[in-house]
């Protein structure tokens, strides 16, 4: 089935120049040129994967991306001229899933294009056959339980939205629960992709996972570090 992709980006140079390309590559793209049009779009169609530059008019990325992580769990790859570690940071705190800085070589997009989407459909964990995720469609640690096959974590029976790569990094965890994973064990499973030994996607998300799920961020239970390794599964 044809991947429906939606660029939000108001130059209409670069707008064309990625919608050029991706369509070549067999998916069918939309294009919307600032936030507020973006989201009429989005709600108007089936989108597999938003790219989205953070400045925009009338509602900018960042503004944008809250929204719509509220409603979907959709792959959001950031393409931005924003190239500072704290903008990256601030972006993938918000809940996208990637970060590729302009000026990119198309080739480059097209690689963080189909990670995204991959990553978005194929489960890299341990589990992997659907066999094998029928056999661990609940998951339950003390308070916390996960629906691998609905795509829930819920606490206390009250439902925790979680973006996509915090799910995936709790169920790792959950489906391996004596195993501490290093960083670059955790992206590789997670992300799907070679680690670079940049820590900074894992950090940020193991950091808004603990806001998310501990009673007590600042000294979790359920996400503990193995200092000199990485996490692990905290128990109870």
């Amino acid at each position: 089935m044809q991947k429906k992709l939606l660029i939000v980006e108001d130059d209409l140079s670069i707008a064309e120049m990625m919608s050029d390309h991706l369509s070549k590559e067999g998916y069918r793209i939309f294009h919307a040129v600032n936030g507020l049009a973006a989201l009429e779009r989005f709600d108007l169609e089936k989108i597999d994967l938003i790219l989205l530059d953070l400045m925009l008019p009338e509602l900018d990325g960042t503004a944008f991306l809250k929204v719509v992580r509220t409603r979907s769990f959709v792959p959001i790859l950031i393409v931005s001229a924003k190239d500072s570690e704290l903008d990256k940071a601030l972006g993938l705190g918000f809940g996208a899933d990637d970060y590729i800085t302009k000026p990119f070589s198309l080739l480059e997009l097209s690689a963080r294009v189909k990670a995204c989407l991959r990553r978005a459909t194929v489960y890299t964990g341990n589990v992997s056959t659907e066999e094998g995720l029928k056999r661990h469609t609940q998951l339950r640690i003390h308070e916390l339980s996960l629906d691998t096959e609905q795509h829930i974590v819920s606490k206390n029976g009250k439902e925790i939205k979680l973006t996509g790569k915090e799910f995936e990094i709790l169920k790792l965890l959950m489906l391996n629960p004596k195993r501490a994973f290093s960083k670059a064990q955790m992206y590789v499973k997670v992300w799907n992709e070679d680690y670079l030994g940049d820590d900074n996607a894992i950090n940020v998300h193991i950091s808004r996972l603990r806001e998310k799920i501990e009673n007590d961020p600042s000294s979790p239970q359920y996400i503990k570090t193995v200092w000199g390794i990485g996490y692990k599964l905290g128990e109870f």
